[in-house]
């Protein structure tokens, strides 16, 4: 819970004032120690087996014993993603040798996000669709991966790491769940329940209604222009989910008291596009948080909620215009 106010408004808000030293983040934390797999400051050698017993026993008579050396597995995917760009029919199984090698030797469970993003064949989806549905392991820490430059690729520090969504509890996801539901109701409520005012903005105003109807039509092409904007940022790891969310909402919200006295019919329809566009990052990135926190097991049935909370409002006002 703890984890919740933190990164909900009140408790970024908490935390600016007091210069991040209230809800601190685990890493913030002065008992918090590395992980010993960041710690390491080249990429691990290539295990060696040798058919002697010992390094210090003498050679036994006879033919020379061989050394047997044992290919680092990223060294044959990436040299296997070499020949690839020669022969594009390999794609396919090289992708798949690389989710296998993942799977063996890091996480037992694969978030869904790394699951749509990585897997580009139906052999590659089959396969985190499995892991998906297993049991959950024991914790394992995750070995990060290391760039040929020594740039370590930051990821979650074990498998049950409390900090990735896809670990967190029932009843946390169901938080969420909540929240992004009645977010994506709530705006997109706004364009739909316009349409019974129409005919008192045309009396208020003196307009037709065809210049009426652009407080609906305006709010419903701006909410498809925010996310061109508001999407790419929710991708910035160092912005993340809860701005774009925290901050065009609460314009939003702010935008319904002009919106509700302005006394001018321009004025009303640039109003009604603002609140379009500032509404706009749950219905573009709602799906996506949402894959963020499910796995791809129990992803389909939360999209379906997501799915059910655009459209229900809106069709019983459809069908209340259409009976009246």
């Amino acid at each position: 819970m703890a984890a919740l106010i933190r990164d909900a408004p009140f408790g970024q808000i908490v935390r600016y004032f007091t210069n991040n030293r209230v809800f601190l983040y685990p890493e913030e934390r002065a008992d918090f120690e590395i992980p010993t797999a960041y710690n390491r400051a080249t990429r691990p050698q290539p295990k060696r087996l040798s058919t002697s017993s010992t390094a210090a026993a003498p050679a036994p008579e006879g033919p020379a014993t061989e050394e047997v050396v044992l290919p680092d597995p990223e060294t044959v995917l990436e040299k296997a993603e070499d020949l690839s760009s020669e022969d594009g029919s390999d794609l396919e199984k090289i992708q798949t040798a690389r989710t296998s090698h993942t799977t063996r030797t890091q996480i037992s469970r694969v978030g869904t996000r790394t699951a749509l993003q990585k897997s580009i064949s139906r052999a590659d989806l089959e396969q985190q669709f499995s892991l998906a549905s297993i049991e959950r392991g024991p914790t394992r820490p995750i070995e990060p991966e290391q760039l040929d430059d020594g740039t370590i690729l930051v990821d979650w520090y074990s498998t049950d790491d409390p900090a990735n969504p896809q670990n967190w509890t029932f009843g946390k996801k169901a938080i969420v769940l909540a929240q992004i539901l009645t977010y994506t109701m709530g705006v997109y409520m706004g364009s739909a329940i316009y349409s019974p005012s129409i005919p008192g903005v045309m009396e208020r105003f003196g307009v037709e209604i065809g210049a009426a109807s652009l407080g609906l039509s305006m709010y419903v092409l701006a909410y498809g222009i925010g996310p061109l904007l508001f999407s790419p940022l929710s991708e910035i790891p160092i912005i993340g989910r809860n701005p774009p969310y925290i901050i065009s909402y609460a314009i939003f919200v702010i935008l319904l008291v002009p919106t509700a006295l302005v006394d001018n019919f321009a004025g009303l329809v640039v109003l009604r596009f603002l609140q379009g566009f500032f509404g706009s990052p749950c219905l573009a990135t709602g799906g996506a948080t949402l894959q963020d926190v499910y796995s791809l097991i129990k992803l389909p049935y939360v999209l379906s909620l997501w799915a059910f909370a655009v459209s229900t409002f809106d069709l019983y006002l459809r069908r209340c215009l259409t009976l009246s």
